[in-house]
């Protein structure tokens, strides 16, 4: 089984995330995509994310492509980083072949996770494009450090079987929804 995981806070959701997901489990092959709705960011505060239940009720609502799982497993886990999450996800699941996906503006910051080095070598990633942040993930400390390790978008669809490290970059339409406008808009309309 091919299984992408796509970690996030999704602070709020939006159709971009949905289509960050679908994008992936088209291009990869997918047979699932689970959404895991982290339960705090720890680069983001805590202050100005929602509570993880309303996060996960709105996931769920957009979520809704054949395929797709939406799940608290970090939190019951008890996992905070995703190289954590990850490990123990692979071990509990020895026969599913995992990709961990993101979009293309989680790549451009993705040096400043926990473990980010292990990440790319526990399991093949799958970046899908993003507006305003293509040309910034693709120079990024990561793709730079793993340029090596980047593979044609056209094997896309054996990315999952490759060993790691190994990664893709999906161009595609883009989705123009973000979080932080969305978050943004909301704080300018409260200030009214």
């Amino acid at each position: 089984m091919r299984v992408g995981l796509y970690g996030g806070s999704f602070n709020p959701v939006h159709e971009g995330h949905a289509h960050v997901a679908e994008t992936a489990m088209a291009r990869l092959k997918l047979d699932r995509v689970i959404w895991l709705v982290s339960p705090q960011n720890p680069l983001k505060s805590r202050r100005d994310t929602a509570p993880l239940v309303e996060r996960l009720a709105a996931v769920r609502k957009v979520a809704r492509a054949r395929g797709m799982v939406v799940s608290d497993i970090e939190t019951r886990l008890g996992s905070q980083y995703t190289i954590d999450t990850l490990r123990l996800l692979k071990a509990r699941h020895p026969g599913v072949l995992f990709v961990w996906i993101m979009g293309a503006d989680s790549l451009k910051d993705f040096h400043r996770w926990r473990g980010w080095t292990q990440i790319m070598r526990e399991a093949p990633v799958a970046v899908v494009s993003r507006p305003w942040a293509s040309l910034k993930a693709r120079l990024s400390p990561t793709a730079r450090r793993f340029a090596h390790a980047r593979h044609a978008a056209r094997q896309a669809p054996i990315l999952a079987r490759l060993p790691a490290p190994a990664w893709v970059y999906l161009h595609g339409p883009f989705n123009y929804a973000s979080s932080t406008a969305i978050r943004d808009r909301v704080v300018r309309g409260q200030g009214r």
